[in-house]
């Protein structure tokens, strides 16, 4: 059974582009067919001029690619440096000491706490290791699905600065997130799905003064 429908989306160096609708209108999937984890039945997914639809996870991440998944799924028995270490990619223009320097800087908390295991992390924390171990790979493109979920106000904002740093230093966004307010605010542009399908896609800052946007995706 087909979950996405004639789905044609188009990102920039440094932009962030954000992906909302409704549970179960086709965002997550999206995104796991970008990154080879979902393959797809049709059309074809390009990235830096190179089509990548064909190619397994590992090779797409080569490339230049990061996956956050939804769920925080990191490796509760090994620490966090263990965590990030597990992330790292070869042949990606910069060490494995370089990469630690940039992530703790943008996550001094995980400096702080490098040989804790993961598993003893608040949620918040997870979330910060997860976003850093997908930053291990010194991706041009970030997949992040539902950053947010579950974190309180103060560490969402946190997250949320540390996504609008990435794309200022040159790194494609693309979010999935259900703080929609808060993602319209920090998106540069926005696609709105519904049913698998592209409903309404425009920049952020007109999607966000739509009445009738607001009205279907910002209910009150």
């Amino acid at each position: 059974m087909k979950v996405l429908h004639g789905i044609n989306l188009e990102l920039y160096a440094g932009e962030i582009v954000s992906l909302i609708g409704p549970n179960g209108a086709g965002k997550s999937t999206l995104l796991r067919s970008i990154s080879g984890i979902c393959p797809i039945s049709s059309g074809q997914i390009s990235f830096k001029s190179e089509r990548i639809d064909r190619m397994k996870p590992y090779q797409i991440a080569k490339r230049g690619l990061g996956h956050c998944p939804e769920g925080r799924a990191v490796f509760q028995h090994l620490t966090i440096e263990e965590n990030l270490v597990a992330g790292f990619l070869e042949g990606r223009g910069k060490t494995e000491a370089e990469l630690f320097d940039h992530v703790y800087t943008l996550f001094p908390v995980l400096a702080e706490r490098r040989k804790s295991q993961a598993g003893r992390l608040s949620g918040g924390q997870q979330q910060m290791v997860a976003i850093a171990r997908s930053m291990m790979g010194n991706p041009e493109l970030l997949l992040l699905d539902e950053p947010s979920l579950g974190l309180a106000p103060i560490i969402i904002h946190q997250i949320f600065e540390i996504i609008i740093k990435l794309a200022e230093a040159g790194v494609s966004i693309v979010l999935v997130e259900q703080n929609v307010d808060l993602s319209l605010e920090i998106a540069d542009y926005v696609y709105a799905f519904e049913h698998g399908q592209i409903h309404v896609s425009g920049p952020a800052e007109r999607l966000a003064g739509d009445s009738r946007v607001r009205e279907i995706y910002l209910p009150a």
